[in-house]
């Protein structure tokens, strides 16, 4: 399990996020490869869908593009195995809302990720008391299945979403959408976080938000790693590649200046 190996051996990650199919296929897979080549620890696979409720306007945007190109399951599944031949070792994530994954039929979806060298799901839609029959899935095809965490969870909640999630939680760092932010509430997440690692001992991820190196490295003071893809989705469609190469390598220094 490479997800489990990597907190095994890591303290801190960079998880960044990517659309198949935006502004292109070519492109998006791309901007993928730079994704992993320049320090992504942790690679999130966005699946396109149409009714994306946790994405802001630059993914919803993206999502939108990648419909219009006419992506399909099968390119994303494609793509996936195209970096898994490239990059063995990084682990991958698929963030998909959960009625791609009810339409195909869990037992194949996961089938499919697994086969094409995806190591669990990131689905925002899907509360952690509704999740047992999709972790059953995950659990017999070795799928990790990682549940968000809010500011406004409660005790109970936390202690939940730590109980059903496999290897790390992804920890929301505000109420809202998702969308690169000026700034981000540092002293309130951190408490939060703090009540956190009181209930529970797996890693913690922070998204939402996230676009700068100061901001990565402030909250990689208290949290485990951080999810970038807003900032990322904008220079991949708008084809600057080359800044995208220094934004992740400037992000992923900051998270090593945090330890």
């Amino acid at each position: 399990m490479r997800l489990k190996r990597f907190w095994n051996e890591n303290e801190r990650a960079l998880i960044s996020y990517m659309m198949v199919g935006y502004p292109d296929y070519e492109t998006s897979l791309k901007a993928f490869r730079v994704l992993l080549k320049e320090g992504t620890h942790i690679l999130e696979i966005g699946f396109p869908f149409s009714d994306p409720v946790a994405d802001g306007p630059t993914i919803q945007i993206a999502h939108e593009t990648a419909l219009k190109n006419r992506i399909k399951s099968y390119h994303v599944f494609n793509l996936s195995s195209t970096l898994r031949e490239e990059f063995p070792d990084t682990p991958f994530l698929l963030m998909t809302y959960y009625n791609p994954i009810f339409k195909i039929g869990l037992e194949k979806f996961c089938k499919r990720a697994k086969d094409s060298g995806i190591d669990g799901f990131i689905v925002p839609d899907l509360p952690p008391e509704e999740g047992k029959e999709l972790k059953d899935a995950c659990s017999t095809f070795g799928l990790s299945l990682v549940f968000l965490a809010s500011p406004t969870s409660t005790e109970k909640r936390l202690r939940l979403v730590c109980d059903v999630s496999d290897h790390m939680v992804y920890f929301v760092s505000l109420t809202g959408t998702t969308g690169a932010r000026e700034s981000i509430p540092l002293q309130s997440l951190k408490g939060r976080i703090k009540l956190y690692r009181s209930l529970c001992e797996k890693p913690v991820v922070v998204g939402f938000g996230i676009s700068k190196p100061e901001q990565a490295r402030e909250i990689c003071k208290f949290a485990d790693g951080v999810v970038v893809g807003s900032h990322f989705v904008k220079l991949a469609g708008e084809g600057k590649l080359e800044e995208l190469a220094r934004s992740v390598r400037d992000i992923g220094e900051a998270l090593s200046e945090a330890l």
